[in-house]
């Protein structure tokens, strides 16, 4: 069984119901269902997850703009990145595109394959996984590394095996 360290980010989650994104997915990939969803970590949290052959470390970082300084601590050997945007927050999108590119110009991050979900689409007038990866400067823009943008809804379950099985493929090209 391969083993690898993830970066999990939910910038800007404004409801609990976004900064859950990371328990919701990885209780509905672990176990199918939410009998007991554990409570938001506020700042860093760290899981074992294990999904089909793989087993990842994941960092889920939050982000709120006080730790933001500290995200870099978690850079060195990071095997791959998931971003969660949620979808439905049109308003902190720029906000979150700046985040982003400014962390994937780090040079510890130089090629790692990113994942990039957008949560909540489930929620009316969220915007589609398209407009998100046009608006982030992605589309066209990202070519030093392999990228996806994926709708999701966690509560749900919906788009997550997707996004992973492309994430694990990424990464075992690598």
């Amino acid at each position: 069984m391969s083993a690898f360290s993830c970066l999990v980010w939910t910038p800007l989650a404004r409801y609990a119901r976004s900064h859950c994104w990371v328990e919701h997915a990885l209780t509905w990939i672990i176990w199918k269902d939410y009998d007991s969803v554990p409570s938001a970590a506020i700042g860093f949290n760290v899981e074992t997850v294990q999904y089909k052959n793989i087993k990842f470390q994941v960092w889920d970082l939050g982000g709120q703009s006080s730790i933001r300084p500290y995200w870099r601590c978690y850079f060195p050997n990071t095997s791959a990145i998931i971003y969660v945007i949620d979808s439905s927050d049109h308003d902190r999108l720029q906000t979150s595109r700046s985040e982003l590119l400014t962390m994937l110009s780090e040079d510890e991050l130089a090629g790692v394959p990113l994942l990039v979900f957008c949560n909540k689409q489930d929620v009316a007038g969220a915007l589609k996984p398209e407009e998100i990866s046009e608006q982030l400067g992605l589309a066209g823009g990202e070519k030093g590394r392999d990228w996806s943008v994926r709708g999701s809804c966690a509560v749900k379950g919906e788009g997550l095996e997707e996004g992973l099985d492309w994430l694990v493929n990424a990464i075992q090209k690598k």
